[in-house]
């Protein structure tokens, strides 16, 4: 059975995929803390991956880790909001999904982490 909330295809699909995408990205920005924060981080380490990195490798590979936290950021807002409405009472598995959202933050913050200072360690070790 086809839903009705799927859409059809072509060009109007794009557009609205597009549409959607922007809408979610401003939400995060506006309802977020957490999000704001890491946008913030990309905001300043952007420019120090592109002066960092020695070749287009590593700094799309620093770059990558960046963009990687805000999309992992971006699903964990997404499920916390369709928690959110299901209850706001406390409710053991929608807690565990809250917490292994945010363990899957920590650990793309860790990723990153070891990364950048991977990067900068291969920088004094070949000077």
């Amino acid at each position: 059975m086809d839903s009705p909330y799927k859409s059809k295809g072509g060009l109007g699909r794009l557009v609205n995929a597009l549409r959607y995408s922007a809408q979610g990205l401003g939400a995060a920005f506006r309802h977020e803390a957490a999000f704001r924060q890491e946008l913030l981080l990309v905001a300043v380490l952007a420019p120090v991956a592109i002066w960092l990195g020695r070749s287009l490798g590593e700094i799309v590979m620093l770059l990558g880790t960046l963009f990687f936290v805000l999309v992992v950021e971006l699903l964990n807002s997404g499920l916390e909001a369709l928690a959110d409405t299901i209850t706001l009472e406390d409710h053991p598995l929608i807690g565990r999904a809250k917490d292994l959202g945010s363990a899957a933050v920590m650990l793309s913050i860790l990723f990153g982490t070891l990364v950048w200072l991977s990067v900068i360690a291969s920088h004094f070790l070949a000077a």
